[in-house]
């Protein structure tokens, strides 16, 4: 009897089992142009080419995700999607095996309504220089708790990527690993355990937003871009007919716009709108950054239209939402109205500003 009660006290009945899920299992739900199981670095592994392997069912929420992954020398993004709501609405993780070695050799972004964002999320807690290995197996482990995340390579006693602040909700969903792309990868070893019990080694500080940053914006339905291309004087009917929402900026002053919409090659643009009372006449500063075009009016006037797309400044440049841009707002006595117009091309839909 004392035995058993030994028993008990050390190995509690909480404790919760690694789930292996091998390549020839039934959950696995797996398509691509050359999606074969083989044996790969003498491994048995899952050959993944413009494709990817979803589990439906792993109902993962909090836990630990260990799979071993070997890459092609390409330019491609194989990676895992997790907290899978439906193949528009996830969290993702992916290499770029093409920059290994740079800044942006991992990546974190969420994707909402199919757009991933990967010029709002980058520098801290989105992405980091990594050596990323050819000709061997890389082991990958995530840890997940609540609204943080940290990245281990080769059972490395210190993460290469601490992602803080996850962006998506708090909610369970499935697990896909994912190689949309015509370069071989090769996964291995897929495990996964789904528990609130992990912790989260890796610490952030508070985030400091500089003064006078947008910290939220009225939204409008999305509409073509089409409809104010030359646009320098809007009227009334531009805007009476859509519907607005309000978005909150993140820690960094970024708003991502793909949480209220998808785009079309069509349908690419919605206005962010700001009120500013002025006790007087004034001549105020606007910084802003976006992605990836913005037409800026005021009180009805375009004042600036420009473009922030991949490579449009150099040849490294991502098309990063940051501070490159400002315009000087001659205000009225009394309501003032800053529209922008933001338009979408692909890698991420937001607008960051500060008024000086």
């Amino acid at each position: 009897m004392y035995r058993l009660l030994i028993i008990m006290i050390l190995f509690p009945f909480t404790t919760i089992a690694q789930t292996s899920v091998p390549f020839d299992s039934p959950r696995w739900q797996i398509k691509g142009e050359e999606a074969v199981s083989e044996t790969h670095l003498g491994q048995p592994a899952l050959r993944l080419k413009l494709g990817n392997a979803l589990l439906s069912d792993a109902n993962f929420r909090n836990g630990i995700i260990e799979f071993d992954i070997a890459l092609s020398k390409a330019r491609y993004f194989p990676g895992i999607h997790f907290r899978m709501q439906d193949s528009s609405n996830f969290e993702e993780y992916y290499l770029r095996p093409h920059q290994s070695g740079n800044p942006d050799a991992m990546q974190y972004t969420p994707v909402y309504n199919q757009l991933g964002g990967f010029q709002l999320y980058y520098g801290p807690g989105y992405n980091n220089a990594v050596e990323l290995p050819f000709g061997r197996w890389l082991h990958i482990k995530m840890v997940v708790k609540e609204k943080e995340a940290e990245i281990y390579f080769d059972n490395a006693a210190e993460p290469v990527l601490y992602i803080h602040p996850l962006k998506r909700d708090i909610i369970s969903g499935a697990i896909e690993l994912t190689n949309p792309w015509p370069a071989v990868a090769w996964y291995s070893n897929f495990v996964y355990t789904s528990t609130d019990d992990v912790t989260i080694k890796s610490k952030r500080a508070a985030p400091v937003l500089a003064p006078g940053t947008v910290t939220s914006w009225e939204v409008s339905s999305v509409f073509s871009e089409k409809q104010i291309a030359g646009r320098t004087q809007l009227q009334a009917p531009d805007t009476t007919s859509l519907k607005w929402k309000t978005l909150w900026a993140d820690h960094n002053g970024i708003t991502d716009l793909a949480q209220l919409s998808g785009v079309t090659e069509e349908v690419n643009t919605v206005f962010v709108r700001k009120v500013i009372n002025a006790t007087a006449p004034r001549i105020q500063k606007m910084s802003f950054g976006f992605s990836d075009g913005a037409r800026v009016y005021l009180n009805g006037r375009l004042l600036y239209e420009g473009n922030d797309v991949f490579n449009s400044r150099d040849y490294r440049f991502l098309g990063t939402v940051g501070y490159w841009d400002a315009v000087y707002l001659p205000l009225q006595k009394g309501r003032n109205e800053v529209l922008i117009a933001v338009s979408e091309l692909f890698g991420g839909w937001g607008i960051k500003a500060k008024l000086e």
